[in-house]
């Protein structure tokens, strides 16, 4: 629970910090979102004794312009992430691998210009050495989730990442038994670099 005070304290102060608006909104389409970023989480429920931590960087690019009005104004932005380091924790030992989730759909509120909160409906894989969760299960598994979080600029085409997700983890029954997690909550700090029009 103190990571997640942590995450939102932090969050906050920074859209604080952030209150000065900048000259336009960098996250237009066209616009390139290129960053790295790192994070962790647990096990929900049943699983709450495992714990997980990556660390990856992401591209994306802003696919349409603004569409609806008010503080659902916004875009919609399609992103990859690579995680060449994704631990998982379970109660034993550590299991190491890496993640790749290629489908990220994002839409990003677009009303403010020094904040840009997003949600975003996510699906990767996850390959690691050994099975996990660990048994006689699979080194491959999938993680399909949805994630909340928010750009903070801090100079015009440079920006603080916050996420949290909540997720699933699991090998659509690859392996000959499929356990999984069926929740898991993860924490993710970044920075960003936006390249595009303006």
């Amino acid at each position: 629970m103190k990571i997640i005070a942590g995450l939102v304290l932090t969050m906050l102060l920074g859209a604080a910090l952030a209150a000065q608006d900048l000259p336009t909104n960098p996250i237009q389409k066209g616009t390139w979102e290129l960053g790295l970023f790192g994070g962790g989480g647990i096990g929900l429920g049943k699983s709450d004794n495992t714990q997980f931590f990556y660390v990856g960087g992401r591209a994306g690019r802003v696919l349409t312009s603004d569409h609806l009005s008010g503080i659902f104004r916004g875009n919609f932005e399609w992103a990859v992430d690579v995680m060449p380091v994704y631990v998982v924790f379970p109660p034993e030992s550590a299991v190491y691998g890496g993640s790749i989730k290629p489908a990220i759909w994002q839409w990003n509120f677009t009303s403010w210009k020094r904040v840009v909160p997003y949600f975003a409906a996510e699906g990767g894989v996850v390959f690691s050495r050994e099975n996990i969760p660990p048994g006689d299960t699979s080194q491959i598994n999938f993680t399909p989730g949805a994630a909340f979080g928010a750009h903070v600029f801090v100079k015009p085409k440079r920006a603080l990442l916050f996420e949290i997700e909540f997720g699933h983890l699991s090998s659509a029954s690859l392996g000959p038994h499929n356990p999984g997690y069926n929740g898991t909550f993860t924490a993710t700090v970044g920075y960003c670099w936006f390249k595009g029009r303006n």
